[in-house]
This record gives C-alpha cells, sequence and structure tokens, in this order.
C-alpha cells in the first residue's frame, strides 16, 4: 500500500514544464502511424516500435536509465536518493486504436517524461526512484485483449492469450517473435507490489464534463468495470431475388435487432454502457442473403453486479430473438475487467494540487479503461484528466490545447513531487 509521511504538508519550490516540447513530442509520435488518416499504431507493430525508439531517446534526454521489460513495455528509471525504497510509477500506454487521435495515451506518457525531465533539470533528485512506463498493448485492437502490457506486469497475463490472433491470422507470440523477442519471457514483466508505492496516470477526459464545467484538470475517483463479448449468429445464406422475406434466415436481420437490443438497455439505465462495435457479413455478397454475422458487444459500468446482471439480460434478449428469427446466437467472453476504486490517498494528493493550481476538487468516473485498471491488483492508483475538445476521443479530431496541456503537466509533477518528497 502507498506510504504517506505527510508529504501533502511540505512546502516545494515552484517548477515549470515546458509545454512546447510536449506538443513537439506528440507531434512526432503522431507520424508514427501506418495511416495517414488519424494515428494507427498497432502493438507490436514497425510503428509501435518507431514510437519506442523516440520515447526511450527522450527518457534518456530526461535523466533516465531505459529498459524493455517481456512484454515490451518501456520503462525509463529516475534515480531517487533511496534506491531501495519503493518506486512511483508514472505513465500511459503508446499503443493507439485505428484511425484514433495522437494525445490518447501518449500525453500521459510524454508528460511523464516531461515531469521527470524538469526535475532533472533542476537537479532535484527524489527520496525514492520514479519510473515512467509506456506499456505496449492497451487498446486492444490488434489482438482484441486490452490491458496486455500491464497485465503481464501485475501477472495476470494467461497463457493462451500468446495465441490471441490478429485481423490477418498473426499470433500474439509470432508478432513478440517477429521483433526478436522470446513470447514465453513475458513472465519477466511481472513486478512485485512490496517495490511500488503507487501508480500515477495522466490521461485525457475522453468526455465532456470537464469542458461542460470550465476546468482544464480533475481527478479520477473510479473506472467502470468492462466486458467484451464476441458473437456468431448464424442463419442461411440464400439468394437475394428468389427467398421470400418471410421464409428468410436471415443473420445480419437478426443482428440489427441484436443491436438495438442492446442500445434500449443502455438508453435506459444511466450507469450502464453498451456498444456493438464490430460486424462482420458472410458471405458479404451484395446478391446473397447473410447466412453468418460474427460481432463484438462491449458492456460497462462502474456497478459490477449491474454489470453482470446486464450481460445475462442481454444474452437472454438475443437468444429469443435468434429463436423467433430461426437463428443460432452464441457468445465468447474475451475479457472482463471489475470496476476500480482509485486509492483515497492519491485522490487526495491530487485534488489538493488542483486547488492549489485554482481549480475546484472534481472527481470524476472513468467509463474508458485504462492501464491503471491493471495495476491496481498490485498497488494503489490514482489517475489525472485533462480536458478534451468536445469530449472526443478515438478520432482522428481529438484535441487538447497547449493550454490545457501546460496545466496537466504541472499538476502531474506537483503530484509527483509530493508522492516521492
Amino acid at each position: 500500500m502507498f506510504l504517506s509521511r505527510g508529504v501533502q504538508q511540505m512546502t516545494m519550490p515552484n517548477l515549470q514544464v515546458d509545454p512546447s516540447r510536449i506538443v513537439q513530442r506528440i507531434e512526432e509520435l503522431a507520424r508514427c502511424s501506418a495511416t495517414k488518416v488519424g494515428v494507427t499504431r498497432l502493438s507490436f507493430s514497425e510503428e509501435s516500435e518507431r514510437a519506442n525508439q523516440l520515447v526511450a531517446q527522450w527518457m534518456k534526454e530526461a535523466g533516465m536509465d531505459v529498459r524493455k521489460d517481456g512484454m515490451n513495455n518501456l520503462i525509463g528509471r529516475y534515480e531517487g536518493k533511496d534506491r531501495d525504497a519503493p518506486i512511483l510509477l508514472v505513465g500511459s500506454h503508446l499503443d493507439s486504436v485505428v484511425e484514433g487521435g495522437k494525445y490518447d495515451g501518449i500525453l500521459g506518457v510524454v508528460a511523464a517524461i516531461e515531469a521527470v525531465h524538469t526535475l532533472h533539470w533542476h537537479g532535484i533528485r527524489p527520496n525514492c526512484s520514479i519510473e515512467v512506463v509506456g506499456f505496449s498493448d492497451e487498446e486492444g485492437a490488434r489482438f482484441h485483449t486490452t490491458l496486455l502490457g500491464s497485465r503481464a506486469m501485475t501477472g495476470h497475463l494467461r497463457p493462451e492469450e500468446l495465441l490471441a490472433k490478429d485481423d490477418q491470422g498473426t499470433t500474439l507470440a509470432e508478432a513478440m517473435e517477429q521483433l526478436g523477442m522470446n513470447p514465453h519471457h513475458y513472465r519477466a514483466a511481472v513486478r512485485d507490489p512490496r517495490t511500488i508505492r503507487g501508480y500515477i496516470e495522466l490521461h485525457i477526459e475522453q468526455g465532456p464534463v470537464l469542458e461542460q464545467i470550465g476546468q482544464a484538470c480533475g481527478a479520477v475517483s473510479g473506472i467502470a468495470g468492462q466486458s467484451r463479448y464476441t458473437f456468431r449468429i448464424e442463419g442461411k445464406s440464400g439468394h437475394a431475388g428468389t427467398v421470400p422475406i418471410q421464409w428468410r434466415k436471415d443473420a445480419l436481420a437478426g443482428a440489427a435487432e441484436v443491436i438495438l437490443a442492446a442500445e434500449q438497455m443502455a438508453s435506459q439505465c444511466d450507469q450502464l454502457m453498451m456498444t456493438v462495435g464490430k460486424l462482420s457479413v458472410f458471405p458479404g455478397v451484395s446478391n446473397v442473403i447473410p447466412g453468418a454475422v460474427e460481432g463484438t458487444v462491449d458492456i460497462r459500468s462502474i456497478d459490477d453486479e449491474l454489470r453482470k446482471s446486464a450481460i445475462n439480460e442481454f444474452v437472454r434478449k438475443c437468444e429469443n430473438i435468434a429463436q423467433r428469427r430461426g437463428l443460432v446466437c452464441r457468445f465468447t467472453e474475451v475479457m472482463d475487467s471489475p470496476a476500480v476504486l482509485c486509492s483515497g490517498h492519491l485522490t487526495n494528493v491530487i485534488t489538493d494540487v488542483l486547488k492549489e493550481h485554482g481549480m475546484a476538487p472534481v472527481k470524476l468516473v472513468s467509463g474508458a479503461g485504462h492501464d491503471a485498471m491493471a495495476l491496481a491488483s498490485i498497488t494503489d492508483v490514482g489517475m489525472i484528466f485533462v480536458r478534451c475538445k468536445d469530449g472526443l476521443s478515438h478520432h482522428p479530431d481529438e484535441f487538447v490545447s497547449v493550454e490545457d496541456i501546460e496545466t496537466g503537466t504541472n499538476v502531474l509533477l506537483d503530484v509527483i513531487r509530493k508522492l516521492t518528497a
């Protein structure tokens, strides 16, 4: 657990980060992309390795020793006065969704490097060491299973997940081997909880609350639990011009009802989010009745019991839809992450710093998943949200102003200083 030491009462000289350097680095990383529209930087790819090289260089410039662990997490260590004291972890992820934005995850890593750079520039050595982490795969956009890097660090990555495949049929193990890694060494990434005093993550809000209240930053009180499932609906293909509507077993028509059922359930409960995010139609020909549909459903809530009951109800609704239409519907669980409450102590430190910077001590619930969810199983976690324009994320138009970047990074710097004093 986190060691307090009464650090909140300490008075420290004022330091300021360099926002222009942060923005420049975010722009450089945005060019590590497989697409020209938005940012596509999937894990264990050529683009991710280019990003790792840049981030490693910046970590070294900030006075850190750099290494990679067995799951390709990039780690920069800024040595403290007491080398044996539990360390403070700070970071976020370096991967992206397909055609996503340039700030998601990246802002947290670059801001953490800038905070350490500022300490190094002023010759400030913290009492305990700081490790900045760029996690290798938070989004799950390539292998459709999330938090690979952070779950490996906590010891919760399962061996069978090495067999997860991307859309080209490449397994995670094969992708690691292509980078010269031994996939079976992923266990070397596991950290001893006794060596970590806490984890702090700065991240864009990915929602509209901070913008609505007119504030640059807020503290996160908790992260919603998530469940992801794949589903397959099987019907019967047939000629689009000859099979009467009432005799069809149209899998896509059944999938349309499934999507509407998810939307209806979520619209009836403020604490529940449900999204069908991907569909593949077979055989996928314009003049053939769809015989099968494969898709994904994402279910989230800060209330785990509500989330679990919603899953059961949704499966029942889908089975009824399938039975009525003469279809077969099957679900397969991909992931299940319980809701996470952030550490009360770390959250209080963050809200104290917000007040010191003239902001209200706002606390928000995150509906999005973060590496902090995984780290919470081995240490206390705290999160800082930074306002993003229109609450937009996972989109090329994702945007954070220079002023908010500067404010958020200064807040992060002061939180780090309080926690490592």
